[in-house]
């Protein structure tokens, strides 16, 4: 049965890849020549626009991807994490109650702290954000700070946890869930959000329509504010 549409399952590996490459760029911008962090702001950047296209995906994506599908009350999340640790098995096409809580707490992680990250300066003073000189020098450090901070001890471990959950969910529920994050398809049966099944009309010109629309908010905005890259 079709889980999870392609627009979606780009914007997930690709988000990834950019996370891993983000810290990559930033850890090993000396060795790799990079001393005024251009791949890692680019790739800040991109993070930030993938973020605003999957908050746009989620109104206007197909049925599991949008939030009014998947995202429950958290009175629904802690019944399902009940059930969970009761053994009593529940089945979801699209993300499940506690699943998508998750999702929420990675999106708004990730944009946070790409957030900071337009206005922090690295500390060998030789590049900043693009919005870096639009506050004081102490509000730069302060972005810094957090925006280091976030990566370190919030964002990876919530990862960590995201992993974790999905191997959980594959070995000991059998549910393939990360199989499905690459094929779009879970084994039939009978899901609780089964009537929500549904795919956007024509959904790559409307995702890519979107990427663009999320890419302009994201530029427009910096260079609105009076931002530099």
């Amino acid at each position: 049965m079709t889980a999870w549409d392609l627009p979606t399952r780009l914007f997930h590996w690709s988000l990834v890849a950019l996370v891993a490459a983000a810290w990559i760029s930033y850890r090993y911008a000396e060795a790799l020549g990079d001393v005024t962090l251009v791949w890692h702001r680019g790739i800040g950047l991109a993070i930030l626009t993938l973020v605003v296209w999957r908050v746009l995906w989620g109104f206007a994506g197909s049925a599991t991807s949008r939030f009014a599908t998947f995202v429950r009350s958290p009175a629904a999340a802690l019944a399902y994490a009940r059930d969970l640790i009761a053994g009593k098995s529940r089945h979801f096409l699209g993300h499940n109650p506690l699943g998508a809580w998750m999702i929420l707490a990675l999106l708004c992680v990730l944009a946070t702290d790409a957030g900071f990250g337009l206005f922090a300066v690295d500390d060998n003073d030789l590049t900043g954000g693009p919005l870096y000189r639009l506050v004081s020098e102490d509000a730069n450090k302060f972005a810094t700070h957090w925006h280091e901070e976030i990566f370190d001890a919030v964002l990876l471990p919530l990862i960590a946890l995201h992993i974790a959950a999905n191997v959980f969910y594959g070995r000991v529920k059998k549910e393939p869930l990360i199989t499905a994050m690459v094929t779009g398809m879970k084994p039939a049966g009978a899901y609780e959000d089964a009537q929500c099944i549904g795919a956007a009309g024509r959904p790559m010109l409307r995702a890519a329509l979107l990427l663009v629309l999320a890419a302009a908010i994201v530029l427009g905005a910096i260079f609105g504010l009076g931002g530099k890259f």
